[in-house]
């Protein structure tokens, strides 16, 4: 039988493609350990933190609660502008001429962010007025804390366009640019309900879910763009009037967060470049406990701990 040389050609190729997958299996155990044992190093020492004299930091839901210390922070750590977008323009203006007592310039505009034709059409502003956002920080939420049968279907509707969708539209509109100065950072203040939910809140717990998937789609998506990055905060239950009326059984043990505390974390990761982080770093174990428990053991923690029915007092300000 006679081999064309095309044939010939694809008989040679073959034994150099095997060799080097197999090269490649061998390593990629190496390079995982490697990797592994840095990020362990690296946890332990002192972290190189970005300056933030030149950034421009833009941030969702800022008039209030973890948004307007958020803006406080960004501004204490040095960021040269910071905008606030909200939809209340009285809490905007409040916490604008805070910052701009402590000697950082601020702006706000109103914007509701489940609007993507309002998104565009501010964004388009902020760059006339401002100039280009080079850390987005997707902050803005809401929940209404019912359960599904209970939950208006526009209110279901509305923590969806706001916590989920709106970080399409945001990102959308200023994550082009920093690709082109191949300079940015996109933030998302999510929540530790993303990945551990619980009854009374399942808008809010669903919303939260989507927004984690886009952000790890985002974060992976972005690792061949240098000069562009993502982090993601996963925090407990916060002392905000957001979930104001929330208890869980013991509060010795399991603390509500400050909103100063979360947002000192989340600028301190931006700084050091760090993609996800938990607060407080104990929530790490129950995303462990997750992966193997069987889930009436998961049930029986979320009796004992109170979360079963900790939105039974609920009444937060949306």
């Amino acid at each position: 039988m006679t081999v064309t040389a095309e044939a010939e050609g694809f008989t040679l190729k073959c034994p150099r493609m095997e060799l080097r997958s197999a090269w490649r299996v061998l390593l990629f155990p190496i390079q995982m350990l490697y990797h592994i044992l840095k990020a362990s190093l690296c946890s332990l020492l002192p972290s190189r933190k970005k300056d933030l004299s030149k950034e421009v930091v833009l941030i969702t839901g800022g008039g209030r609660g973890i948004g307007r210390h958020l803006a406080k922070e960004f501004a204490k750590q040095g960021a040269k502008k910071v905008i606030l977008w909200g939809r209340t323009e009285k809490t905007l203006k409040e916490t604008a001429e805070e910052i701009a007592l402590s000697g950082t310039e601020s702006h706000y505009f109103q914007c509701d962010v489940a609007n993507k034709e309002e998104v565009y059409k501010q964004a388009k502003l902020v760059r006339e007025k401002v100039g280009d956002v080079t850390i987005l920080v997707n902050n803005a939420a809401v929940v209404h804390g019912k359960g599904l049968m209970s939950s208006d279907d526009n209110a279901l509707l509305k923590t969806q366009h706001v916590n989920t969708l709106g970080q399409f539209w945001t990102t959308k509109a200023f994550l082009p640019r920093m690709l082109e100065l191949q300079h940015g950072h996109v933030v998302c203040i999510n929540s530790i309900l993303s990945q551990s939910p619980i009854p009374g809140v399942i808008d809010y717990c669903t919303s939260k879910a989507s927004s984690l998937a886009f952000m790890e789609s985002l974060t992976l998506g972005l690792l061949d763009c240098p000069g562009v990055s993502c982090t993601t905060v996963l925090p407990f239950h916060t002392n905000t009037e957001m979930f104001q009326g929330m208890r869980i059984r013991f509060p010795q043990l399991f603390p509500p967060l400050k909103p100063e505390v979360v947002a000192q974390k989340t600028v301190d990761a931006v700084r050091t470049n760090k993609a996800f982080i938990y607060l407080p770093w104990t929530m790490h174990a129950l995303v462990i406990l997750k992966s193997f428990m069987p889930q009436v053991a998961l049930e029986e923690i979320q009796k004992f701990t109170g979360s079963y029915t900790c939105m039974n007092t609920f009444k937060g300000n949306t």
